[in-house]
């Protein structure tokens, strides 16, 4: 009980404290929070302006209409950088003026000039300028820049000229030149050989058609070099076929065998074309794509004047492929794959 009564008189001592304050309470409602609303909404209503006002305003993207090289006309662009690849090639980036894309075609290629140097009488065929095609690594839509992959060759008289080219020196570029006009799913099976160097207009189309979600195309790649440390593009090769298992595949195989190769050697010969290449007997849904030094392209499609694709020969007609089946875009000579002269 001694509890309870205890607990009864505080509470009476506290009703009286109350009851006798010196201040009643004011009975009118506070202002306080309609203050700090009205405040809040002033604050940020000024944020958003000095935001607005702060930030650029949204550009539109620039339409471009039209490539920056011309078909007809050499024009010089500045050598921008350089990266090293490997022991003989490297990239060699061109300055495209303004931010443009070079907008180049799939397949196609240009051609570079050297320039005029009296002092160098190796950059001159027969008293004119050196002329070779190369074809580009990067993507058409690619604002700023062109890039070109170069094997330096002892007896390439234009990858020599390029090979000794120096940061912020031009080039003269002519194109594009159209090889063959790639459309997405127009064959179901795409069979590419290249060799060496090569390679690069394969890659292009590799890249065009593998990044379009709509392609069904199979591409297999057949890929031959001297040794493995001469594959050039080989861990982007091997990303598009690990990003496409369905639709590429690429097989290498070299001239000279080494210890830690386990993969094909020798030439490009039928078996391995057979083994991996969609058959003729495919007829029009089937393409097979060359690009390699002469006598890789002789020994396997037959001899070639130039960009003229000519009769079948070689391995390929062996196999039973037709001209309509098979195109062929010749590089310039090579000390690799020394294929012997067939008959």
């Amino acid at each position: 009980m001694s509890l309870l009564r205890t607990s009864l008189r505080a509470r009476s001592a506290l009703a009286n404290a109350r009851r006798y304050s010196t201040a009643p309470e004011s009975k009118k409602s506070s202002n306080l929070p309609l203050y700090l609303g009205a405040a809040g909404v002033v604050g940020l209503a000024g944020y958003l302006y000095l935001d607005s006002v702060t930030k650029e305003p949204v550009k539109p993207k620039k339409v471009q209409e039209k490539s920056p090289f011309d078909p007809k006309e050499f024009v010089d662009f500045k050598l921008k950088r350089i990266e090293p690849y490997n022991h003989n090639t490297a990239k060699y980036v061109f300055e495209i003026p303004n931010n443009d894309a070079s907008l180049l075609p799939v397949a196609s290629c240009v051609v570079v000039k050297s320039a005029p140097d009296a002092a160098n009488p190796s950059l001159t065929d027969k008293g004119k300028p050196v002329i070779r095609p190369y074809t580009p690594i990067s993507p058409p839509d690619q604002e700023g820049e062109l890039t070109f992959l170069i094997k330096r060759y002892e007896q390439g008289k234009m990858s020599q000229h390029i090979h000794s080219l120096k940061e912020g020196e031009k080039l003269s570029i002519k194109g594009p030149i159209m090889k063959f006009e790639y459309k997405t799913n127009q064959f179901d099976e795409v069979g590419m050989i290249a060799g060496g160097s090569g390679i690069t207009p394969m890659y292009q189309i590799l890249t065009h058609a593998l990044s379009d979600p709509t392609n069904r195309t199979k591409f297999t790649l057949i890929f031959a070099n001297l040794t493995p440390s001469d594959i050039l593009l080989r861990s982007e090769l091997d990303s598009l076929k690990s990003k496409h298992p369905d639709t590429f595949n690429v097989v290498y195989t070299v001239d000279d065998k080494v210890k830690e190769w386990d993969g094909p050697t020798g030439y490009v010969n039928a078996e391995l074309i057979r083994k991996h290449v969609a058959p003729a007997g495919l007829g029009e849904k089937v393409k097979v794509f060359i690009c390699g030094p002469p006598g890789q392209v002789n020994a396997i499609a037959g001899k070639k004047d130039g960009y003229n694709q000519g009769p079948i020969g070689g391995i390929l007609k062996e196999l039973g492929y037709t001209e309509d089946q098979v195109r062929v875009s010749p590089s310039p000579p090579s000390p690799l794959q020394r294929h012997p002269p067939r008959s």
